[in-house]
């Protein structure tokens, strides 16, 4: 059975709510939808910022100290309006969609205590909006051992399965922290985190520049990469472990420049994130053939170039290119996995996230 499910996705980097629509019986893809964006604002973004210093040292995964339950508020309206806005924006009603897929605002993810924490209050969003809610898609994950990241792999799997394309596929999605999916047939998919996404680059346009973002990756452009400081970060344990592994935002933040051009520091991270991703490549079965690069990552025409000098003679395109909505893709993938939770499917497996045993997940809220 088909069902009509709306994905909501607020990923690492901070930027604001993605909104998608999808028509899917949880194992393929009938028909895309229209997508969204609603930004957070300025204020909600230092309060979100200030929500990740908050939860460095949570105990468990209930616990709102500091910020986090004025950010939790806040992130539950954002969504809310986000939603509202879209439904208005495509005349969509609240009886035409079957599911929504609430992933949450990742505050904080370590794994090795068992613990991943995306703050938003589900119930009140299912009463905001009139529609059931399915989220915590991580938690059973986790709890079994796992990595609980990345989440998206099954939907990636399935995109990939319309390009009719030979293999191995690397599905990379760059964010606030970049992942892969490794796709060869309908038997092999492997993924794991690869390293820092965005999140150091944005973090330092923010500090250096007073501006969300590098646009286009046009200060990287004009700065030099700092080749010994990328080889000495990459000699961090993280970067030759093999797959399934994942990452808390926030894990490469201790990693300091020396003292540079703006221009050469934005240069010399957007780096790292290739070199990172590009690090991988040892670490799984065969080289891949093809590279489709998804996410905030894929707007950065530096970081798209630095992908192809290190990645060559695989070819790397944009999600764009190949005809999928770069920006929504996530936002879909929750859309996808809350159709797959409803059915009881798998939503993580052995080779994506360590876990034992293929996982489902999610729990619904209802309005």
């Amino acid at each position: 059975m088909m069902l009509t499910a709306l994905g909501l996705m607020s990923g690492t980097s901070l930027d604001g709510v993605d909104v998608a629509l999808i028509e899917t019986d949880g194992r393929q893809i009938k028909a895309f939808g229209p997508s969204s964006y609603r930004p957070y604002t300025d204020g909600e973004r230092s309060l979100l910022r200030q929500a990740l210093t908050d939860a460095v040292h949570l105990p468990q995964r209930d616990a709102r100290p500091g910020v986090l339950r004025q950010a939790e508020q806040a992130v539950t309206v954002a969504h809310a309006e986000a939603v509202a806005s879209f439904s208005t924006q495509h005349r969509i009603s609240c009886q035409d969609i079957d599911i929504v897929g609430f992933h949450g605002q990742t505050v904080l993810h370590r794994p090795d205590r068992k613990l991943t924490v995306q703050i938003g209050d589900a119930a009140a969003l299912a009463k905001a909006i009139h529609i059931p809610v399915m989220h915590d898609f991580r938690a059973a994950d986790v709890e079994a051992g796992g990595q609980g990241a990345p989440f998206v792999p099954v939907y990636h799997r399935a995109l990939a399965q319309s390009l009719n394309r030979e293999g191995p596929i690397v599905v990379v999605n760059i964010g606030g922290v970049s992942n892969i999916t490794y796709i060869d047939g309908t038997d092999t998919l492997i993924a794991c985190d690869t390293g820092p996404g965005n999140a150091l680059l944005d973090d330092f346009m923010y500090r250096e520049m007073h501006q969300p973002f590098d646009t286009e990756g046009r200060l990287a452009a004009q700065g030099r990469p700092d080749e010994a400081w990328i080889a000495r970060a990459l000699k961090l344990p993280f970067f030759s472990a093999p797959p399934p592994k994942s990452l808390d935002r926030n894990d490469f933040a201790q990693l300091k420049l020396s003292a540079m051009a703006p221009a050469d520091g934005a240069a010399t991270l957007t780096a790292f994130t290739a070199a990172a991703i590009a690090r991988i490549v040892p670490l799984l079965p065969k080289p891949p053939k093809s590279w489709i690069v998804a996410g905030g990552g894929a707007s950065n025409l530096t970081m798209l170039r630095m992908l192809r000098e290190r990645l060559a003679p695989a070819t790397v395109e944009a999600a764009q290119a190949v005809g999928w909505a770069s920006d929504a893709i996530e936002a879909q993938a929750f859309g996808f996995l809350a159709a797959r939770g409803l059915k009881g499917l798998p939503l993580s497996y052995p080779a994506t996230t360590g876990v034992p045993i293929p996982m489902t997940g999610g729990i619904i809220a209802r309005p």
